[in-house]
């Protein structure tokens, strides 16, 4: 386990003397200076802990350690000072989510427990967050698994969905492809809950009876019920449970900017490989989907049919042309 610590402090002789007392207990570094501070933790991080002098040239304690909470958040931070002003120490605790305010001069033994007390608060938070994601992790990889044993169609769909999104959020220049990405992979999920003989005549082809078609439609939202549940899914759910709702009705939804970008994205990628898999060129398809007004997001098909992205579908596995996926 990481157990690291870095005392920034602009004297340095304050340093060294921290350094004595508490080497033989911590695996102690220093670096003076804030400036210092924040290529030392670059370098050689990250830290369990970082506990920083309050006043220092350029930059504060607060401003260095809010800094180094930005890049690092799982990292403890404490303030150590001469200065027992309680305003500073408010400051310290609200604006940089500083764990403890400590006072010079600080006995040793006082300063030994409170870096104790940081290691076991990194040992939790890191833990917790370890949990999450192996959680998150293996529910995912469960989901998956039963969609490509339910309707391999269906899974073998989500990959061609997954980088038709991908596309459209590298030339869109999205932060956070990761969310896009993954609600690409789930999107099909919903299949599940869907009857296997109705799974079954979409891959042949068949034509569905109206009641049919709304037990498949129903799919969205069943795979935003799966997702609901699972920890930092939330958002992927909501964009999976209205990926099939036209962009004329989302925007008049009260849902956040994000989940509707993300739904209108997988409903274009969703529809393009419907058109493009029943034989469709790609430039046909797109032509036909900018036409439908309020349906798809304009800005989504300009990107698709820029130059700069024309190599959307160029790279299609030729065997998806031909195959019988059937789509919403």
């Amino acid at each position: 386990m990481n157990r690291k610590i870095l005392f920034v402090d602009d004297e340095e002789n304050v340093l060294r003397a921290f350094e004595r007392n508490l080497h033989p207990h911590f695996e102690i570094a220093t670096a003076v200076g804030p400036a210092a501070g924040l290529s030392a933790i670059a370098g050689h991080g990250p830290y369990a802990v970082v506990i920083s002098d309050l006043r220092m040239p350029g930059m504060d304690g607060i401003q260095f350690l809010t800094a180094v909470g930005k890049e690092y958040p799982d990292t403890v931070r404490l303030i150590i000072s001469g200065n027992a002003d309680l305003q500073a120490a408010i400051a310290a605790v609200n604006e940089g989510s500083i764990f403890r305010f400590l006072t010079k001069p600080c006995r040793a033994e006082t300063l030994r427990g409170a870096i104790d007390g940081a290691l076991k608060q990194y040992r939790l938070v890191t833990a917790e967050r370890e949990l999450l994601e192996h959680t998150l992790s293996g529910s995912i990889s469960v989901l998956i698994e039963l969609l490509s044993e339910v309707s391999p169609p269906a899974f073998s769909r989500t990959s061609r969905i997954r980088r038709y999104v991908r596309r459209m959020a590298e030339q869109l220049e999205l932060p956070d492809l990761w969310e896009f990405d993954l609600a690409a992979l789930l999107s099909q999920i919903g299949c599940i809950g869907i009857p296997v003989q109705i799974l079954e005549k979409l891959h042949a082809g068949t034509a569905l009876t109206a009641e049919e078609r709304t037990t498949f439609a129903s799919h969205p939202s069943i795979g935003q019920r799966y997702l609901a549940g699972i920890p930092r899914l939330e958002g992927i759910a909501e964009i999976i449970g209205y990926q099939m709702t036209p962009y004329g009705e989302l925007c008049g939804l009260k849902i956040s900017d994000r989940v509707r970008l993300g739904a209108q994205i997988l409903m274009a990628a969703i529809r393009l490989d419907e058109m493009v898999c029943r034989g469709d060129s790609p430039a046909s398809a797109l032509k036909s989907m900018s036409e439908c007004r309020g349906i798809y997001n304009p800005r989504l098909t300009a990107a698709m049919e820029s130059p700069e992205s024309g190599t959307v579908v160029a790279d299609l596995p030729a065997a998806a042309a031909h195959s019988k996926v059937s789509v919403q």
